[in-house]
This record gives C-alpha cells, structure tokens and sequence, in this order.
C-alpha cells in the first residue's frame, strides 16, 4: 500500500557532468506531472514523463531538475571574416592619416583581437545527457517510492485499525437490535394494559410487534456490513487501493445512515453515529492512498 505524499532526490555524476532530479508527490485524483528542467534538457522531458508513469499510478508529483556540466567538450575555431576585415579598414586608414608610424599588422596581430577567432563547441546532440537524467530520474523515483511506501504502511495500519472498530460495532448493533422489538412488545403490552384495564387483544400486540419489528429490521444491513468490512481486510492487502477503498467507503455510509434511519433506539443509533465517525475517519484517510 503507498500513499500519494512524499520526497525523493536522485543523483547522477561523471566525468564533470552532474545531474539531480527532485520529486515531490502530493494527493490527486489522477496522476498529474509538472516537469521542470533546463533548456539543454527540455528534449528528453516526456522520457521523464514516461518512466514516471510506469512507477506511479496517482497523484500530483513535480519534478525538479537541474544540471552542472563541467566537462571539457571538443570545440571548433570560428573566424569572424567581417570583423578581421573591419580591424584591417581601420588599419588602413591609420596608416593613411599618420604615415609615419610603424606598420605592423600580421596575421598574429588579427588572431589576438577581440572576437575575430571564436572557440564554439560543436553542434549535435550531447549522447550523455539523456542516460544521465533518466538514471538521476530513476533514482529519485525510488527513493520516493520507498518513501510513500512507508507512509502507506503507516495509513494501511490506522485503516486496519478502524477497520476493526467498525466490525466491534457492527456486532454489538447485532447483539442490541433483536432487543428493540421484545421491548417495544412490552412497552406496547403495558401501554395497552394501562388503558384498557387488563382487558388485551393479544393477538394485536403481536401484529403491532411484528410490524414493527419488520420496519426496523437491520438485518440485510448488518450482513453488508460484515462483507464489506471483509473486503476492506482484503483490499487492504493489495498495493494500489485507493480509488476501491473509496467506493468501498460510500457503501459503507449508505448500510450506516439506513441503520440510523431505522434504529427508533437511543442505543441504536448511538451504534451506528460512532460507526459513522470511524466510517470518516477512513475516508479521510484512504484520501491519502494511491
């Protein structure tokens, strides 16, 4: 079981080239990817994307990357002809105003001028930098794995938790509704008894009884409720449960609140309210869950 939260920071370094991928996970419904990188990587961004989707399934995760790269790269020498030819003008027209200096232009003394030779690293694409990232971006997303790994385990433990406080309620509104009618019964019998002066039809006490015994049955209620308290054990077991454990809340809430409609007892629905409040109490808590 994993939750939607956590951190994880990846790092790849060689050869002066140094690349680190931050991921940060929130709660979404869906997955959603926000990737933001230097320009000089911006081509292998949906490789990103990619090996993100094949490790997570839900929520919101941003991805920070930055790079270093100290590496020393092949370059070739460019000259800029219309700057050489404008330095050799001015040249000229030097020579033409003051004729009696020194004329000592040479090819040495153009290479040394500002901008006339430029050093440019070759053109093509960088073959190291794609592995680099996508092995900063696998690191990362292990380690934030293993860290919504361990909260999942932490919210999987609470769950089970209320999961079994759930199933203790259940059973004593099991234990208590057979209980509401023989009362009811013996209200109604002193009721009867009571203004009629001991004068009772038997037989409509029991038909009232009855009828009200079957308005207030919680039976089929209380058999969903065990199913599907043994299905959230169940699902409980598996990896990636969030959107089925949010179903499975919703059925939860629909047996309580019919539960609580049907009740006519103070201890009954007492019951099902704390029940109700556990019910939340998961459903906050699988908000978490992948």
């Amino acid at each position: 079981m994993y939750s939607m939260t956590g951190f994880g920071k990846g790092e790849y370094r060689e050869g002066g080239l140094c690349v680190t991928v931050e991921l940060k996970s929130v709660n979404n419904r869906f997955l959603d990817l926000a990737v933001k990188c230097p320009h000089a990587l911006a081509p292998y961004e949906e490789d990103v994307r990619a090996l993100l989707r094949s490790r997570f399934a839900r929520g919101r995760i941003d991805v920070f990357v930055s790079m270093s790269d100290l590496r020393e790269k092949p370059k070739t020498p460019r000259v800029d002809f219309s700057l050489a030819e404008g330095y050799m003008n001015a040249a000229r027209e030097l020579n033409a105003r003051f004729p009696a200096a020194e004329n000592d232009v040479t090819l040495s003394f153009l290479l040394r001028l500002p901008d006339v030779v430029r050093f440019e690293e070759e053109e093509g694409e960088d073959g190291a930098l794609k592995p680099a990232l996508l092995a900063a971006a696998e690191r990362a997303a292990d380690a934030l794995a293993a860290m919504r790994r361990a909260e999942g385990e932490r919210l999987k433990a609470d769950v089970l938790a209320r999961g079994r406080e759930i199933a203790s309620l259940r059973d004593a509104i099991e234990v208590r509704a057979p209980k509401v009618a023989e009362e009811y019964r013996k209200k109604l019998t002193e009721r009867m008894n009571e203004y009629l002066g001991g004068k009772l039809d038997e037989t409509r006490i029991l038909t009232e009884a009855a009828v009200f015994a079957d308005k207030c049955s919680i039976d089929e209620e209380l058999t969903r409720l065990r199913s599907h308290i043994a299905e959230l054990y169940r699902i409980c077991g598996e990896e990636t449960v969030g959107r089925k454990l949010d179903f499975l809340v919703q059925e939860f809430n629909r047996e309580c609140n019919t539960v609580c409609s049907k009740s006519n007892d103070a201890q009954l629905t007492a019951l099902a309210l704390k029940m109700k409040n556990e019910i939340e109490k998961v459903r906050e808590q699988i908000q978490n869950l992948e």
